[in-house]
């Protein structure tokens, strides 16, 4: 049975003499691949120069008005009127729709929104009101003309609502009284008309309009929280950073303990979000509205209001208890296991400490991530905004001509306007019709690939250049004397000069794994109001498929290019090499790795757990000794959420490091069980912690 396994998974590494590390004398690889990646940047480069000459940012950053104008675009006429004004808003479907579609009324910019009921009639008998009025009128308009030929020439509004700036657009001054939509806290309006309407008509429902409101409150609360919390959120980042670097240099001193206090941490805090979970279940228990079901309290934007259930807190103690469980389960069951990925642990210490600037080395790579992200973001901007203005003809009686494109240069004197008198042609929505417009689609697809190739491409250049400075030093025979003198540095030079085709290499078959997901996420959101069930079955076996592969292809890719930093090998090369070996080590990769990286993982939880409490008890007023010191806000969550997530970024950077490092050692680990036997002539060159837990014995030491 074990002659059939070993050609299966491929011949056990052979004791080389002259095997010091990785190989110095080596060439380049996947040399192919390298010249497409380059061929792909300089037309990466090209999309952003041609996005970046045809785009116009101000479409974003500006509303446009009926004539296709930026309000409030310095250096222009209306660089005072940053407000878009619509001349009948009753025409829009809702705000919702506003942000999507250009409304069939006249729009102009405007310096300030309407604050007041006015009808046209009654604001033309008072010169005063008649004077605030034209403000929200075109330019041309007297006193000496007549009311009909104002509203029939389409030169001011037939009335103006109490409105306010959303999203730099004058929205009705929606509210609720008594259950009731009101507009300026009046439930009708004259319409300018003579008829009397009810505010409720200025929204397709009031369901839609009570969202907007509740959510524009809430998002301006969340604001205001910010301005209000930023740097005690930016002491608790500063806070969990010290936590993280504290965390690893104890681990360097204090491995075994240090692993074991990070278990028993772990455990007392999820216990203690346990319990406390249970004394606000047991406190809410008689209060009044206590035992509404989630289900029946439906969606709040006032989150608070669900801490107030008892039903949320019992939801919270049911996923501690389970992930407490779970944890506990885990231990119990891998605790031999665990001694062994303490030693890797320790010896993963003692590397950091030997290769210190590997600490640092995820700064570079936030950096490099940080550029193209921001260059993605650049393009993909000036792509949307490369757009030509689109006029149409909007009209309130029937007409041939109507939604068909238009000059508005010109319009007053064509043929649609003779045989469409009461016809205007106004911008409606930025378009295009010559060749460049027709593929924005697929620069817009082509610039979404680079940015999941190029971020592939850096993350993979971090696992390479850390890969290569933690096997130098694992097969150092003397350390630190046979390891290069700036371990990262020469890393990272044999990586960008032999190894970037086989990095362009790795990072593309990600991609496009990566770039097959978001193609079915978005056929999904298409086709979600239209999918039978046949359909919907479908595309989550090919999501969940797609992802399984994702993980798969990250795990291989990862080991392969361990495998290439050490021998310099091409890609398809190394990442054989490198699944035939875990292959033959089945057992010790399920465990023994799998141990160290939840190890690892628990590391991350402690801190984020940690730095998660202080924040709780801080920003919520619960400690009195912080109660006149917290600033006082709408939703305590908020910076408590911000410096969760921001403490397991920063704990995650530091641990990937310490991941990384452990990877290297344990595929040098096996490799170096294959290469040697413990004999004198073929000593085993892993630490003593490490031979001792696996009964593992040199009967002579090594030469020094």
């Amino acid at each position: 049975m074990e002659l059939e396994e070993k050609p299966k998974y491929g011949e056990p590494r052979k004791y080389d003499a002259n095997f010091k590390g990785p190989i110095q004398n080596r060439g380049c690889t996947d040399i192919v691949c390298c010249i497409l990646f380059v061929i792909a940047i300089l037309g990466y480069l090209a999309v952003g120069i041609l996005a970046w000459s045809q785009g116009d940012p101000r479409k974003v950053i500006y509303p446009t008005d009926s004539q296709g104008q930026f309000c409030g675009q310095a250096g222009t006429p209306l660089a005072n009127k940053p407000n878009l004004f619509y001349f009948n808003i009753m025409k829009c479907a809702s705000p919702m729709v506003l942000l999507e579609f250009q409304c069939p009324t006249t729009q102009m910019c405007v310096e300030k929104c309407p604050e007041k009921f006015m009808t046209l009639v009654k604001a033309y008998s008072n010169n005063n009101d008649f004077a605030y009025y034209k403000t929200f009128c075109k330019e041309g308009v007297t006193n000496t003309m007549g009311i009909p030929l104002i509203l029939s020439s389409g030169l001011c509004p037939a009335m103006l609502t109490p409105s306010r700036p959303f999203t730099r657009r004058c929205f009705p001054a929606l509210g609720l009284k008594e259950g009731v939509i009101t507009v300026g806290n009046k439930s009708s309006f004259d319409d300018g008309s003579g008829n009397m309407r009810e505010a409720k008509d200025l929204m397709d429902g009031v369901k839609n309009a009570t969202v907007v409101i509740e959510a524009r409150q809430v998002v301006m609360k969340i604001f205001e929280d910010y301005t209000q919390s930023w740097y005690w959120i930016l002491i608790g980042l500063v806070i969990a950073m010290l936590t993280s670097l504290l965390f690893i240099v104890l681990l360097r001193f204090l491995a075994g303990i240090m692993v074991w206090v990070m278990i028993v941490m772990v455990i007392l805090v999820i216990g203690y979000g346990i319990f406390h979970c249970y004394m606000e279940y047991a406190a809410l228990k008689g209060e009044a509205g206590a035992n509404v079901t989630l289900q029946d309290l439906g969606f709040q934007t006032d989150l608070a209001v669900y801490l107030q259930i008892r039903q949320t807190w019992l939801a919270f103690m049911i996923i501690l208890a389970i992930v407490e469980v779970i944890i506990l389960l885990l231990l119990i069951f891998l605790r031999k296991r665990i001694l062994i990925a303490i030693a890797l642990i320790k010896e993963a210490s003692r590397a950091v400490a030997h290769v210190m600037s590997s600490l640092f080395y995820p700064l570079f790579t936030f950096v490099l991530l940080a550029m193209v992200i921001a260059y993605w973001a650049v393009t993909a901007v000036f792509l949307s905004t490369s757009n030509e203005p689109i006029y149409k003809v909007f009209n309130e009686t029937a007409c041939d001509h109507s939604r068909k494109t238009c000059d508005p240069a010109n319009y007053s004197s064509s043929v649609e306007k003779m045989q469409c008198p009461d016809s205007q042609c106004l911008f409606a929505f930025y378009g295009g019709e010559t060749p460049y417009h027709k593929y924005l689609i697929g620069l817009q697809f082509y610039n979404v690939f680079l940015f999941f190739w190029c971020a592939n491409f850096v993350t993979a250049l971090g696992q390479m250049t850390l890969a290569g400075a933690f096997a130098s030093y694992y097969w150092a025979v003397v350390k630190p004397d046979d390891m290069p003198a700036f371990p990262v540095f020469s890393s990272l030079g044999r990586s960008l000069r032999y190894h970037t085709g086989t990095l362009a290499f790795g990072s593309l078959i990600l991609s496009i794994v990566q770039i097959i997901r978001v193609l079915l996420e978005y056929l999904d959101h298409k086709l979600k109001g239209a999918q039978n069930k046949f359909t919907k079955f479908l595309l989550c076996c090919l999501k969940c498929c797609f992802w399984c592969l994702e993980k798969f292809i990250k795990f291989l890719n990862r080991n392969a290019y361990i495998m290439v930093a050490i021998y310099g090998k091409s890609f398809c090369s190394s990442a054989r090499d490198a699944f035939l070996l875990l292959m033959r080590n089945m057992i010790r990769v399920a465990v023994l790795d799998k141990v160290t990286d939840f190890l690892l993982f628990l590391g991350k939880l402690l801190i984020v757990g940690l730095v998660g409490i202080f924040a709780f008890f801080f920003f919520s007023g619960r400690v009195k000794a912080f109660e006149n010191t917290a600033p006082h806000l709408h939703y305590y969550w908020v910076p408590i959420l911000t410096v969760v997530v921001g403490s397991y970024l920063i704990a995650h950077g530091f641990f990937s490091v310490y991941a990384m490092c452990v990877d290297t050692l344990f595929l040098c680990f096996l490799e170096d069980l294959e290469r040697n036997d413990g004999s004198a002539e073929r000593p085993y060159l892993m630490p003593e912690s490490l031979r001792k837990v696996l009964n593992k014995k040199n009967k002579t030491e090594p030469a020094r």
